[in-house]
């Protein structure tokens, strides 16, 4: 290899089959993870196998096992020595927190290949299942109650924060103004006016930095909803308040930072999973406004209001990123100078998988659907590039795989739930079964495939 990446994928269903599989991501029920579970698993006390363990930095965690080859002696198989297995999958949206994820295909593993040393790494890319996975990183992390707040469409939600031990504080678009908490669609309408609420709690309680997940948005606000909440005052050419929605920035005709909170001393760093514009045919509205319900004309009425609300507040709608979570991306970096970073190699480097794939053999991957966009920056794509770098064989276990992947001149293997289920229906049903399954294929497949 020439050091250069060779990942790349091929869509090989329709869009109609796409939309069937949004179910998947959105339906089922939401497990929230237990602050107080262990960050350590193993088998029962007596029992002769290895650990699976959750790495984590901070805690001076070390690759498990390096490969045979480099080990010496003996070809670099499975078969040498106890292989050394990374699993690190992305959250299943609406379903199982990537946590959840990992623990699943973990014992699936561990039913065929009690042996093995596996290494469990939950991922984010900056949308929903950031805190989860922060929180499983970072020793001493608090989750935070923020009470109720003001839901995309209106309606109270429950929002929380997690507070890390430096003093910054994590808080994530998704559980406050995603898209699975509309009641119905409403493109024009939606707000991110929770999320402000959420950091102003946060900012209340002393925290010195921020860290936002954007990603999983309901609305095309330019995130002008969770700054009125933060004190931004936009206001029409009668010098009335602006409803919230992205509809009503095409009438903002004058902005007041007066009353605006300021950025925290620390800064603030937005974590997102794209590099869209905030504007035209590759922008915020233009390229996620579909898939929260806007028509074409919706569409077009979304574009010229963020373009007449970049006018008003500054900034640069041109920057990598700004269009992300329906521009909210655009609206903290013009208003508090926030930086943009990709969530997915941000959550990579937090949670020590690096060091983990440096050790290992086999790296799974998981994510509710693989198509041809989950390489755009989103957690599978990223590290199947590590997988490739690092000449670690990858495998993808998803709700749905639309794409095949080829990383070092080989097609990465994949494994689907509603194929091993039958259906999507009986994929959404049970989620943690199916994935115990795709577990077990996965540790039968690599015990027979050697590099």
């Amino acid at each position: 290899m020439n050091g250069q990446s060779h990942t790349r994928a091929r869509d090989e269903d329709s869009g109609e089959e796409r939309r069937e599989f949004k179910s998947l991501d959105l339906e089922g029920v939401a497990h929230q993870q237990d602050s107080s579970d262990e960050k350590t698993k193993g088998h029962d006390e007596g029992d002769d196998v290895h650990t699976v363990i959750l790495v984590n930095p901070a805690c001076g965690a070390q690759p498990i096992r390096r490969r045979a080859a480099e080990a010496g002696g003996g070809s670099d198989t499975l078969a040498g020595m106890s292989p050394s297995i990374v699993i690190a999958p992305d959250s299943f949206k609406g379903s199982l927190s990537a946590r959840e994820v990992a623990d699943a295909i973990a014992a699936g593993w561990r039913s065929v290949s009690p042996g093995d040393d596996l290494a469990l790494v939950p991922q984010a890319d900056g949308g929903e299942g950031t805190i989860d996975a922060v929180e499983s990183a970072v020793p001493g992390s608090v989750r935070r109650s923020a009470g109720l707040v003001t839901g995309p469409d209106g309606r109270p939600t429950p929002g929380e924060w997690l507070q890390l031990p430096s003093g910054a504080a994590v808080v994530e678009l998704a559980s406050s103004s995603g898209l699975p908490l509309m009641h119905a669609p409403d493109p024009l309408g939606a707000s991110t006016r929770g999320l402000g609420e959420v950091i102003r709690a946060a900012l209340e309680a002393g925290a010195t930095s921020l860290v936002i997940g954007l990603g999983g948005s309901a609305s095309t606000d330019g995130g002008a909803g969770a700054l009125a909440a933060l004190g931004l005052r936009l206001t029409d050419a009668s010098g009335a308040p602006l409803p919230d929605g992205g509809a009503a920035l095409a009438d903002v005709a004058g902005v007041n930072r007066s009353d605006l909170l300021p950025a925290p001393a620390g800064g603030v760093t937005l974590l997102s999973d794209v590099t869209a514009p905030l504007l035209g045919p590759t922008g915020a509205a233009a390229v996620f406004g579909p898939q929260k319900g806007a028509s074409a004309v919706d569409v077009a009425t979304l574009d010229a209001a963020l373009s007449r609300f970049a006018g008003a507040l500054g900034g640069d709608p041109d920057l990598p990123g700004s269009g992300a979570a329906g521009g909210t991306g655009f609206g903290f970096s013009a208003a508090w100078g926030a930086t943009l970073e990709s969530g997915a190699d941000y959550l990579a480097v937090l949670s020590g998988l690096g060091a983990a794939i440096d050790g290992a053999d086999v790296l799974i991957l998981g994510e509710g659907r693989f198509d041809s966009q989950s390489l755009g920056g989103k957690v599978v794509g990223q590290l199947l590039q590590r997988a490739e770098e690092r000449a670690v064989r990858p495998g993808v276990i998803a709700g749905q795989v639309t794409a095949t992947a080829v990383v070092n001149g080989e097609r990465v293997w994949t494994t689907a739930l509603v194929d091993l289920a039958g259906s999507v229906e009986a994929a959404i049903a049970e989620p943690e079964r199916w994935l115990r399954e795709a577990g077990a294929a996965a540790a039968r497949h690599f015990a027979t495939v050697s590099p």
